[in-house]
């Protein structure tokens, strides 16, 4: 911590010599102190096409490293036993690293705080690099990373930049094909034990820094992505410091971190679930918002109801919960209550995009459903993951500010795209 605050007394030292960005570039859009980055999504077809098993593989991951920081130790062995599996669905940001920088694709990730680059493109060196003399490791569900820790100046287009942004410079890294690495944006906590020999420092995120420099307002990032039958596509956008308003519909309705562990070590919140007017999915729980995981996951016993609630059965080829053209047509609505606030999953948001069917090994004659098995039973303060599949219909707002998580509805809350 202490390593922390003295990078952030250094950053406020400079604000004075820090120029006020108020232009557009084609990557990066800043307005009144707010910055707005396109995000791409995009399908990952060099691993496995198992997006379940990629995101258990995930979520046992952030149990095991939540373990491992509450006892005050460095992430376990046992996390290397987690296999490394690429990203079925990737969500990617071009982020620039030196002077003048070289552009690296980077996994948005809110489920961990390192920003590191090296899983393909070599980083490059530049005048305003800076070795820290640490070592970084980092262990995902989708892989690991460890490498040395430097310096760097990070562009977010061609005119915005951060100084003394913490780098990670990868010299092994596992289930990361197609991408360069990770912007983390999760709460900055999650980067302690990471460095050695430094093992009890934090280290201020992307988002922290352009706060502490003052390119923004506020110390937050809103996420809004769109539902899309393409493989490929930028249909997505980062809001640095503010919200975008085109983006949501109605208010925001604000929940703070849950308290319950290990859910409150994340962007963690209290909600619980309801299929149709009355079927209980999930009582009052904790869970985690986390672009990380491509699906929603639920309670083994939470799972097991809403399948019988759905008629559903399991797909052994996909993994996922899988229902024939005539199910649908009567499956109901979920409702996720958040902080007092009903939000509506639609019967279209439950299942994946039926174009990309093939993309993860599935048949044109079946619809298959974005809801999965967590992996443990309820009652274990990790009981929900809102994944990708839920942020592409509602409007997410990461406050580390004011340790809390804002969520509302968009143009595509109840579109009819999948």
């Amino acid at each position: 911590m202490a390593r922390a605050l003295t990078r952030f007394t250094s950053i406020l030292a400079l604000l004075p010599l820090l120029a006020a960005i108020i232009l557009a570039t084609p990557l990066v859009e800043v307005r009144q102190n707010s910055i707005r980055l396109p995000v791409a999504k995009r399908f990952n077809f060099t691993g496995s096409t198992r997006v379940l098993e990629r995101d258990q593989a995930r979520a046992r991951s952030l149990r095991l490293r939540a373990a491992a920081r509450s006892r005050g130790a460095r992430p376990s062995p046992e996390l290397a036993s987690v296999p490394a599996t690429n990203q079925v669905v990737q969500y990617v940001v071009n982020v620039g690293v030196g002077t003048p920088p070289t552009m690296y694709a980077l996994l948005v990730d809110t489920g961990s705080s390192n920003t590191w680059v090296g899983a393909g493109k070599t980083y490059v060196q530049t005048s305003t690099t800076r070795e820290t003399r640490d070592s970084m490791a980092v262990t995902y569900g989708s892989g690991s990373v460890s490498g040395v820790e430097f310096t760097d100046t990070l562009s977010l287009g061609n005119r915005l930049t951060v100084s003394g942004q913490s780098i990670g410079v990868a010299s092994q890294a596992q289930g990361f094909d197609g991408v360069d690495g990770i912007i983390g944006l999760g709460p900055t906590d999650l980067t302690l034990g990471t460095l050695s020999p430094e093992v009890g420092a934090t280290i201020p995120t992307v988002t922290d820094n352009l706060f502490a420099q003052g390119h923004i307002s506020d110390d937050q990032v809103a996420i809004s992505f769109e539902p899309t039958q393409s493989p490929e596509i930028v249909n997505g956008e980062l809001t640095f410091g503010d919200v975008d308003p085109s983006k949501f519909v109605g208010a925001i309705n604000f929940v703070p971190i849950t308290e319950i562990s290990p859910s409150s070590q994340f962007f963690g919140i209290e909600q619980s679930i309801r299929y149709g007017p009355s079927t209980t999915i999930l009582d009052h729980t904790a869970g985690i918002v986390d672009t990380g995981t491509t699906l929603i996951l639920i309670a083994t016993d939470a799972l097991e109801a809403y399948t019988s609630a759905t008629g559903a059965v399991f797909d052994p080829i996909t993994g996922l919960l899988r229902l024939t053209p005539a199910q649908f047509a009567s499956i109901e609505s979920l409702f996720f209550t958040i902080g007092g606030v009903v939000f509506e999953f639609t019967a279209n948001a439950q299942i994946w995009p039926r174009a990309l069917n093939t993309a993860i090994g599935g048949s044109a004659d079946y619809i298959y459903l974005v809801l999965g098995d967590i992996g443990t039973p309820s009652g274990e303060g990790l009981d929900v993951i809102n994944g990708m599949t839920f942020i592409e219909r509602f409007y997410t707002v990461f406050d580390t500010q004011n340790n809390r998580v804002g969520i509302a509805n968009t143009p595509f809350t109840r579109a009819t795209t999948n």
